[in-house]
């Protein structure tokens, strides 16, 4: 496998604000929904009752970086798969979550920065 010459940044933990299929209580039904890519080509995301491991590769959509990935996870308790793509736009990435032979729906979701360690009290 080659190695991409784009730096990645897509590293980092995205809170999902919107999908267009579902709402917002949906969304964060069992904790916040969010996207997170890892440095080495792998990431997770969870929103409402579904979970999914990804697997991603950097690119370009029209000019701007973009994240194009495949996911293989769960639907509640039903194993479910698709891929889906993103697209950096400011501070934001904007993109299409599909599932294998079933819904699919755009998203927004915005970087959250790095939590600081909490010291331990003596």
């Amino acid at each position: 496998m080659g190695k991409s010459k784009l730096k990645n940044w897509a590293v980092g933990h995205w809170l999902i604000e919107a999908m267009d299929q579902w709402d917002e209580e949906y969304l964060n039904e069992e904790g916040e929904a969010f996207i997170e890519f890892e440095p080495h080509i792998t990431g997770q995301f969870h929103f409402g009752y579904v979970h999914g491991e990804i697997d991603y590769r950097l690119t370009a959509r029209d000019g701007k970086p973009a994240v194009e990935f495949t996911w293989d996870g769960h639907d509640e308790m039903d194993p479910a798969q698709g891929r889906g793509w993103a697209i950096l736009d400011g501070e934001e990435i904007k993109g299409e979550l599909f599932f294998h032979l079933g819904d699919d729906t755009g998203f927004i979701a915005r970087r959250v920065a790095a939590k600081k360690p909490r010291k331990r009290k003596p």
